[in-house]
């Protein structure tokens, strides 16, 4: 289905120019030029419809030069077909322009995306060309792609998010042959300089094996470092069979215990690791007494 409409410059109920305009599911799939142009519409969306090729969307330029918003999400537009001195004459005043599932499928595309002088907002979800990546990596790449974009998918962007997926981008590709390097590498790395690959941290809980002393009764367990006292507390009364009335925990530092003594484990919410825990180390086992405040007849 194709599209022919000509922009009244004043809306004739209420004698206002035309700023915004819908369009949104109505099978478009071509654009018919209008012979005028519509300098006050500011807002155009079209979602919903058939458009694929570039051929088509930037006829919106040509009609609406003031256009600050182009909504185009859920169409088919395959590509950001034209050149950087075309998109600069087309669109001069695009602040905004929302691809949402799109069919974009190549990076080429999104870096053109920056020849539109004064964007500031770009949504690109539900795209082929991040289909692939993970969500962090998604939001990160396209960010170190559009330098000039404040709010990307309807996030803010801050100083920091953008140094972290500048830096991020960089490690990215860093290890491509020099030929598939994109230019947007070489123009971070002259930012930033060759940066060094990080550290693989292994985040697997951590294990550690203790002595468990509870009276004369010495037991070897393996500790989830991860876990708290409370958990700690709970695994031992089952294990031991300790009483219900309630044990206290203390942490013996075999290295150190004889110079710092034990420590009592009184927090349940704290955290095994944060103990520093290693293999070999007590924890003492005593039973919980409850104090008695006696009185005497004056």
């Amino acid at each position: 289905m194709w599209w022919s409409w000509t922009c009244p410059t004043i809306n004739s109920t209420t004698g206002r120019r035309l700023e915004e305009l819908f369009l949104c599911l109505n099978g478009y799939n071509t654009v018919s030029e209008s012979q005028t142009s519509c300098p006050s519409l500011r807002l155009l969306q079209i979602t919903d419809n058939q458009l694929e090729a570039w051929a088509e969307v930037r006829k919106f330029g040509q009609m609406y030069p003031s256009l600050r918003t182009l909504v185009l999400a859920n169409n088919s537009v395959d590509s950001v077909g034209d050149s950087h001195d075309a998109l600069q004459q087309l669109f001069p005043n695009l602040r905004s322009i929302n691809l949402n599932n799109s069919g974009l499928s190549r990076w080429e595309d999104i870096e053109r995306l920056n020849f539109f002088p004064k964007l500031e907002e770009v949504k690109a979800k539900g795209i082929p060309l991040l289909e692939s990546y993970t969500t962090h990596d998604r939001r990160s790449l396209l960010l170190a792609q559009l330098p000039s974009v404040k709010r990307l998918n309807g996030s803010l962007v801050t100083t920091g998010e953008r140094e972290d997926a500048e830096r991020l981008f960089i490690r990215y590709y860093q290890e491509n042959p020099q030929q598939q390097l994109p230019e947007r590498y070489h123009v971070l790395v002259s930012k930033y300089g060759e940066l060094a690959p990080l550290a693989e941290v292994d985040l697997r809980p951590r294990r550690t094996t203790v002595d468990v002393r509870w009276g004369d009764r010495v037991e070897a367990v393996a500790l989830r470092l991860e876990q708290t006292v409370g958990d700690l507390k709970k695994h031992l009364r089952a294990l031991l069979q300790l009483p219900a009335n309630g044990v206290r925990l203390f942490y013996i530092n075999r290295e150190m215990s004889s110079v710092v003594g034990p420590e009592e484990m009184r927090c349940g919410s704290r955290a095994l690791h944060s103990y520093s825990i290693r293999d070999g180390d007590e924890i003492l086992v005593v039973p919980k007494v409850k104090s008695r405040c006696g009185s005497s007849n004056v």
